[in-house]
């Protein structure tokens, strides 16, 4: 099977496997995490509402209503931003496991989920641990910017430190103990992230009245909602290759 072909082949796998994926993630995040969402957009409304009062009788013959796209278009929006990012997810989770599969032994089914897992440790754990979510109400819009570098920082820390346990793993392998092979990158993933956590700087922007178990309802739902997505990517990338495996000595025998 040419190059190519065996490429192409992965790629559609994980288009489907992410789109799947995607939709699986969009109707968790509308079941768990709308709710949290207008909970803590009603406590933003009710908090400038005072300001917006007094402000109102020099405005409202000049503006209109500020809002941009309504709560109801937000929600199709949800459903269309967790397709596409499980489809661009699908396209490079493919590629990596086209690279991933020459360097191991692994089963195909076996190595989607092994590469699932990894890619949910390193991309979502690893940073929400040191930069949780938050919802609508918290974090001054005049550190966006900062943050989303901090948070894209994070998510190098976790490559790093995964591509780093991975490696010595596979240094490990051919060792007779156990404990060597389970015991070695688990130390040396904790002590990068540890390490990784101290260098990067604190976020905390979340107002003393912002009530608590809100705060950690939310960030509890924005978990599961990425971990359905990566779970569901890496069941379906699994389920795919094993079906295409299984049926091609059925192709061969037929001919």
């Amino acid at each position: 099977m040419p190059l190519t072909d065996a490429f192409s082949k992965l790629l559609v796998r994980g288009l489907l496997a992410g789109l799947v994926a995607g939709l699986l993630a969009g109707a968790v995040a509308f079941v768990i995490g709308e709710p949290h969402i207008d909970a803590a957009i009603a406590i933003e409304e009710a908090a400038s509402a005072p300001a917006e009062h007094s402000h109102e009788t020099t405005t409202a013959h000049t503006h209109g209503d500020d809002t941009l796209v309504s709560r109801d278009g937000q929600r199709v929006g949800l459903f269309l931003a967790t397709t596409l990012a499980g489809l661009a997810l699908g396209a490079i989770f493919a590629a990596v496991a086209h690279f991933a599969r020459r360097l191991t032994a692994l089963s195909g089914p076996v190595l989607a989920m092994t590469l699932a897992g990894l890619g949910w440790l390193a991309i979502e754990a690893v940073p929400f641990f040191k930069y949780p979510a938050n919802p609508p109400a918290v974090g001054d819009p005049d550190t966006i910017a900062e943050r989303t570098w901090l948070w894209l920082a994070s998510v190098v820390l976790g490559l790093v430190a995964v591509a780093a346990a991975v490696h010595i793993a596979r240094l490990a392998a051919a060792s007779g103990y156990l404990s060597v092979r389970v015991g070695a990158p688990v130390p040396a993933f904790l002590v990068i992230v540890a390490v990784g956590y101290i260098l990067l700087p604190g976020v905390n922007e979340v107002g003393d009245d912002f009530p608590a178990t809100l705060l950690w309802e939310f960030r509890i739902s924005s978990l599961a909602i990425q971990a359905t997505l990566w779970l569901a990517l890496g069941v379906g990338f699994a389920f795919l290759t094993e079906r295409a495996t299984r049926s091609r000595p059925v192709l061969a025998a037929a001919h």
